[in-house]
């Protein structure tokens, strides 16, 4: 089992940068896969990003470009770099964990271990 806890989300002027980062615990970390979700209210859970065991980095359209997702396994940490942030970013970002490395990695259902979230806002 892995527990997972989100940072460094918070207020940001249009055009700015935040990274967030999600601390794992446990012993197993690069065994997951590791994804970013965000949610606005009324809205689905969004994909935004993943990062495979050995590497493999993926991102949904509309943020290729300007985010860099990034895993450190000797620190049990995937990072999120946000650069270039546009209002339509705003929302709660989630950190999830995949042990068993579904190849479906946009769906939220395969992933089995969530963050509470941390708070994105860009402002215009």
């Amino acid at each position: 089992q892995v527990q997972l806890v989100e940072s460094g989300g918070g207020l940001v002027q249009a055009g700015g940068s935040l990274r967030l980062s999600c601390a794992a615990s446990g012993r197993t970390f690069s065994r997951y896969v590791m994804g970013w979700f965000r949610q606005v209210p009324g809205k689905a859970r969004e994909f935004v990003s993943a990062i495979g065991r050995s590497g493999g980095k993926y991102y949904t359209d509309s943020v290729k470009g300007r985010f860099t997702i990034s895993r450190d396994n000797a620190k049990n940490t995937v990072y999120l770099q946000m650069n270039s942030l546009k209002p339509e970013d705003t929302a709660e970002y989630f950190c999830a964990a995949d042990y068993w490395g579904s190849p479906t990695i946009t769906n939220d259902a395969n992933y089995e271990y969530w963050g509470p979230g941390t708070q994105v806002t860009v402002s215009s």
